[in-house]
């Protein structure tokens, strides 16, 4: 039996390069899925933020738009209402029975003052005052529509010089004139004669 050797020393070689693009990657795994977590976390987010604000102004613009359109049928609907009263007014202020023309002028006055009533509609008023019959008075009387406001050979009416010999009919009926009379003044920027205010003042 043949002896066997002592074992001799080994010798190991250890590679300095690189290590593989492998190694690499694994050992970064864990690094890589939390910095994609993070990256689809801010994506989303975004995301979500731009729908919200986006459905916010949409929903915005509708309510703005749901507000004017509900607005201007209101406006529309007032003055339809305001128009159909100005109609009756009309024709009750043209009546021949005193009692009702004070009723359709002291409407017309109240009409008068809203905001409704725009200059064309003012103009409507004051040519309804200047025919609005006073009598039989057929004196100088002073016409609050001339820019001079002197004395003029104007048609009578309500409004103007009172009569020195009136029912109390017909005293009702000068009263709601003459305060027609301020208020178109006063609408259409003009200077009421003193004896047109004095009158408005009276009690009816």
């Amino acid at each position: 039996m043949n002896p066997t050797p002592p074992p001799g020393p080994l010798d190991v070689v250890v590679h300095s390069g690189p290590a593989d693009w492998w190694v690499i990657l694994a050992g970064l795994g864990p690094l890589a899925v939390l910095v994609a977590a993070l990256l689809a976390f801010y994506i989303n987010w975004r995301t979500l933020a731009q729908r919200t604000s986006a459905d916010k102004t949409a929903l915005d613009q509708k309510r703005e738009a749901d507000e004017q359109a509900l607005r201007q049928k209101t406006e529309a609907d007032s003055r339809a209402e305001w128009w159909r009263r100005t109609q009756w007014a009309l024709d009750r202020a043209l009546d021949q029975d005193e009692g009702t023309k004070a009723l359709g002028l002291a409407t017309l006055n109240v009409l008068a003052g809203s905001e409704l009533a725009r200059a064309e509609e003012l103009e409507l008023f004051d040519a309804a005052w200047e025919y609005v019959p006073g009598g039989d008075d057929s004196d100088w009387t002073v016409s609050a529509g001339s820019p001079e406001h002197g004395d003029v050979h104007a048609r009578p009416n309500a409004a103007s010089v009172p009569d020195r010999k009136v029912t109390p009919a017909k005293h009702r009926v000068q009263v709601a004139a003459a305060r027609l009379r301020v208020t178109l003044d006063e609408r259409l920027g003009r200077i009421t004669p003193p004896q047109t205010t004095a009158l408005a003042e009276e009690l009816d």
